[in-house]
Order: structure tokens, then sequence, then C-alpha cells
């Protein structure tokens, strides 16, 4: 399968800056080894592949998306002799790629929650040539005292908060890569520590299973129709959805921009989750849903405000649909935060940075942030300035 994993790298590099360090790793760990279940051919396709679900269909495991391993084992930058805490096992092939990247002389650990994966991937890892990767059953947010401190802890997991304990066992130079929860929008971001707090040094886009355990996020999914669900970034009353968009927009509000289904995914989704606690997305195939900007394979995907008593979504053409008694208003300010991002210069990922203070913090905020508090630290969100189009 040698020659299936040069093809994988060649489309990877068409895509994306990959180190030459992480473009060899990925050409010398067989993926398919660690998903026996599945084509040989499919294991090299840069894709997720989903390897457990949970008892209502709903995927909590998975082989992550090649393209975007390749770019948080970048942004972690294991080197020689490096300690390395893995939080997510997961099937093992990522634990395979950072003991690829630490040799010689450096160790591995990856903990998962689920005693099965656990085993899987200890069986796979064995199976490949590395039996020296650590595997423990365990709760990631707990990490793993038994092999700290560690130079580099990565989260192949969405994460809700940063949890103490990783930075208790990391070492001061460290580093700590993971995909973060924005208000219900995930990057993956690289920080590193100084004194009680996290600061960012590279930020990327993401989508990953979130961490369940003690630290699970409140991020909540309601399928509120046949093929439609909504995703709310924590639990509050909303109302009916579902009766709410069979009716009729009460208002429609233009904005005047375009963008393609990218920067609607990544830029624009990001900046109406950190500028207003009432986002919201939908998706799914159902006529219930107006044209949406974002489609893939069959399912509309749009962004919105929602609130008990009226409904916001952006329909194809970016305009603002009001549903609802308080659709006008909703409608109007959702209107008004394209309009900011597009005046903002339509910020993406790439220009945004990240501050994890620790709680309780008695530091300011600087002028311009935005501030989202979770359970253990405050993150403190700006941008970079960007040119306009």
């Amino acid at each position: 399968m040698r020659q299936a994993r040069e093809a994988m790298v060649r489309q990877l590099l068409q895509h994306a800056e990959i180190s030459d360090r992480v473009a060899e790793v990925l050409r010398t760990v067989p993926r398919h080894l660690f998903l026996p279940d599945v084509d040989p051919r499919e294991a090299y396709r840069d894709e997720p592949i989903v390897t457990k679900r949970d008892e209502h269909g709903l995927p909590i495991s998975s082989s992550s998306q090649p393209a975007i391993m390749a770019t948080m084992l970048d942004q972690l930058g294991v080197e020689p002799g490096h300690r390395v805490l893995e939080i997510g096992a997961g099937t093992g092939y990522n634990a395979a790629l950072l003991w690829s990247l630490a040799a010689p002389g450096g160790q591995v650990t990856t903990v998962d929650i689920d005693d099965d994966l656990v085993r899987h991937a200890r069986d796979h890892l064995a199976g490949a040539g590395f039996p020296g990767v650590r595997v423990e059953c365990a709760d990631g947010a707990a990490g793993f005292p038994g092999g700290a401190p560690y130079d580099r802890i990565i989260a192949t997991v969405g994460v809700w908060d940063l949890a103490p304990a990783w930075a208790a066992q990391l070492e001061p130079d460290g580093r700590l890569v993971a995909p973060l929860d924005l208000r219900g929008v995930q990057v993956s971001a690289a920080f590193e520590r100084a004194e009680d707090r996290w600061s960012s040094v590279s930020v990327v886009p993401a989508g990953f299973m979130r961490m369940r355990g003690a630290a699970a996020g409140p991020e909540r999914l309601w399928q509120v129709a046949e093929g439609l669900t909504l995703f709310l970034p924590q639990p509050r009353e909303v109302g009916d959805v579902a009766r709410t968009l069979a009716r009729e927009p009460v208002a429609k509000v233009a904005t005047g921009v375009r963008a393609t289904m990218g920067e609607v995914s990544v830029g624009l989704s990001l900046w109406l989750a950190i500028h207003d606690p009432r986002w919201c997305t939908l998706y799914g195939d159902s006529m219930l849903l107006p044209p949406a900007p974002v489609t893939h394979g069959g399912v509309r995907m749009t962004s919105g405000l929602a609130e008990d008593g009226g409904l916001a979504v952006l329909d194809d053409e970016l305009a603002a649909l009001g549903f609802g008694p308080r659709g006008p208003e909703l409608a109007t300010d959702l209107a008004a935060h394209v309009g900011a991002w597009q005046e903002a210069g339509r910020p993406a990922v790439d220009g945004l940075r990240v501050e994890a203070q620790d709680l309780p913090s008695s530091v300011a905020p600087p002028s311009g942030s935005l501030v989202i508090d979770k359970r253990d630290t405050r993150l403190v969100i700006s941008y970079e300035a960007a040119e306009r189009p």
C-alpha cells in the first residue's frame, strides 16, 4: 500500500503546506492497519472514517481526516526525544504518527475514555510495529499523571475548555494543540503557556467529535423534524423550531454580501458564534429549511439566531429571513452581523488570536476583544486587522 500512501500525501500537498517530517511519517505509517474493517484503498482517502457510534447512531469515534491530522501535527511541532500525551486514542493511528515524530528517544502516551477503543488501539499499534506506545483507559480531562511531565500535549477530540490538568502536566516550554470550542465553532489552536494563561501561536479551522466524560461541554443537537437538526452551543429555550419554519418568513433583510461556501462555513459562522450567544446552526435535507448558503451531498446548512418566539436564518443569497413574532428583530440583527463581518474585511480563522486566562482572573480584557467564560478559563478573542477584499 506504499503507492496509496504516496498518492494520499501528494493530494494533501496540493492543498496545504505540510512539513517534510510530517509528510514522511504519513508516507511511512500504514493507516489501513488501523482500520481493519475498511477496504485498504478507502483508508487512504482524505476523509474521516467513523469507527464507533452510540446507541442513537451518532458517531463518537473516528479516524480523523488526514489533512487536519497533518496540520495539527505541524502545529504541535514534535521533535525527537519529546514526551507526548494524546487525548483521544481512537484507532491508534495518530499515536503511531506521533511516535514516529518523537523517535528516537521519545515517548508517547495516548488515552481514551472507552476501554474497547483502548484494546483495539493497542492491538492496532502492536500489529503495525509500534508496541512502545503506551495506551491507557482514562478520562483525558485529567491528562495522565503517570507519564508527566510532557513536552507536547494534543487533543484529537473537540474540547469545550482547556483542562487545568493539562497545564499542570506540561513542561514550562511545552505546547498544547486542541480543537477548541468557540461557542459552537471549533478551531485547532496551538497554545503555549505563560504564568496563568495560554496564548495561541497558530489557529486553523477544525471539526472533531466532541469530548465526553467530565469535561464534556453543554452543546446540544436536536432533531427538530425529520431531516432537520438544530445545533445550539448551550441549552436554551428556542420554541418549536419546526413549526416556526413551516410558516412563511415575516421578514427578509438583504445584506448585499456574497461569499463562497468556505467563507460562510468557516469565517462568517465563526464571526456570528463569537459575537452573538443567540447563534445556532440548522442542517439537513428537510424542505422546511430554506435554500441555504452551504450545501454538501444534498444536505443544506445555514447559521442564524434563535430565541423563544423567533428565528432568523441566512438564505443562499446571505439575506436574513425572519420567522415568528420576533423574526423581524432577529433578521435585522443577523443582517447587521453579516455587514459587520464584511466591514471588518471578512476575517477567517487565520487572523484569530485566542488567549485563555485561568479563572478566576483579575486581568481586564484588551479593548475591542471578545470574551467567553468557560469552566476553568476565560477566552479572550481578537482578530488581527484584515484587509478588505
